[in-house]
């Protein structure tokens, strides 16, 4: 009787491994190889600790003990976009598993919203307070607002995403001789660029799913076909958005085609998408040696990443893109994200900083940067996103935090893989890959 019970558990359990292995390898969980939260949490701890400034719920350009912080701060607004997209991100992870640091990132969106995201540009005949003379840059902010408003189920959020876009943005838009209606850069320099229209388009989609208002469908429609029609005119339809092809720009506006292609149906802007994101995960021109490339260390340049990555991540999680794209671009991410963890400086936590390009250690002897911070988070905040949403429930393992080579003194881990600091720490730890109890 135990025999046969015994075989009968046996058969169960090779039956139940088989069809989990099956349903793994079919949702691409196959490819991930670890729960990438732990890593994520360790991340955004430094971007706050170091780089937010908690009273005001905004972000300075340099780490809070670097001299000239505030007047290094001045002038970056679109930037806060994308910093607090991480938060954002974070918030939307955590909620339900670490509800006490859920509210404090949800109350620095809400001061973040209460200071105008550091708004330099300030309009009498402006009630929201994120007017300002470029486009692109309140685009970005709106884009920021509806996720805020997604995450917290908060209207206001995204009601001033509407006024902002209706009052301001959309009017500055204007019809070429060809018949190509777009947005320009600034309020008084007319030229339209990729990195203007992009998040225009996104923005608008997602106002459209939310207020069913067709005239934004219409208004993402078109700025879709100037796109289409600069990257057929000019541009060789190659996959670029635009010349030079930088990770923002080209992510951005695959992100708009997806977001088409869940409104309409229509195959021909996923298939956009597609190939803009793979030309932006495939091309010497975006990536240098496997990895996302460094763009360069002004403010602006090191957040290019920040802004592509969820939008490649997106892109890999959409069903309906073919499972050899998703494969490629599932390993893609994880490769960044696992090389960036390699080349951190981890026994420097809580100074933990990310480099420009995550292929190489931060060089310490420079000014960390908050744009270069922010793009390793978005990194590997979304690729804990992505992995949460491929792996099985019970496939999420404990990942303790790997030291780089010749890295003195230890580094410390808690049971759930995220840093800690010294080894005075007290309490169950991960001890360089070891378990230790520290009394």
């Amino acid at each position: 009787m135990k025999t046969k019970l015994s075989s009968l558990i046996t058969i169960t359990l090779l039956v139940l491994t088989t069809f989990a292995t099956q349903a793994r390898a079919d949702g691409l969980g196959d490819i991930i190889e670890r729960d990438f939260s732990p890593r994520a949490d360790s991340l955004n701890s430094v971007l706050v600790r170091q780089f937010l400034n908690t009273a005001r719920g905004t972000f300075w350009a340099v780490p809070r003990n670097q001299q000239n912080r505030e007047s290094a701060t001045t002038f970056i607004y679109w930037q806060q976009a994308h910093a607090m997209d991480v938060l954002v991100y974070a918030y939307e992870r955590i909620k339900d598993s670490n509800p006490n640091l859920a509210a404090n990132y949800a109350r620095y969106m809400s001061l973040w919203y209460d200071n105008h995201a550091n708004n330099y540009c300030h309009a009498n005949n402006d009630p929201t307070g994120f007017y300002n003379d470029f486009t692109d840059d309140m685009c970005w902010i709106c884009c920021t607002l509806l996720h805020i408003a997604d995450a917290l189920g908060e209207e206001k959020y995204a009601e001033t995403a509407r006024t902002v876009f209706d009052n301001y943005i959309v009017p500055r838009g204007w019809t070429d001789d060809n018949g190509f209606w777009g947005l320009p850069w600034k309020s008084d320099f007319m030229e339209r660029n990729a990195c203007t229209n992009g998040p225009g388009c996104v923005v608008a989609c997602k106002l459209y799913q939310r207020y069913a208002d067709e005239e934004y469908l219409q208004t993402a429609i078109k700025i879709y076909e100037w796109q289409t029609n600069e990257m057929k005119t000019n541009l060789n339809n190659d996959g670029r958005v635009e010349e030079p092809p930088l990770t923002y720009t080209q992510g951005t506006f695959g992100e708009a085609c997806r977001l088409l292609y869940k409104i309409t149906g229509d195959n021909k802007y996923l298939t956009t998408g597609v190939k803009v994101i793979n030309y932006l995960c495939s091309s010497s021109r975006c990536t240098y040696r496997g990895l996302l490339r460094d763009e360069g260390s002004t403010m602006d340049q090191s957040i290019f990443k920040a802004v592509a990555v969820p939008y490649i991540v997106n892109m890999a999680l959409e069903e309906d893109v073919s499972e050899a794209y998703r494969r490629t671009f599932v390993r893609f991410m994880q490769k960044n994200a696992n090389t960036l963890w390699n080349n951190l400086l981890l026994n420097r936590y809580p100074a933990t900083y990310c480099n420009y390009y995550w292929g190489e250690p931060v060089n310490t002897d420079e000014v960390p940067s908050m744009g270069a911070m922010v793009s390793g988070c978005s990194l590997m905040e979304n690729m804990a996103r992505l992995a949460l949403a491929l792996l099985p429930p019970t496939a999420t393992t404990i990942t303790p935090a790997t030291p780089v080579a010749n890295h003195k003194p230890s580094t410390v881990c808690d049971l759930s893989g995220r840093m800690v600091g010294s080894a005075r720490t007290k309490g169950i730890q991960i001890v360089n890959g070891k378990k230790k109890i520290v009394r």
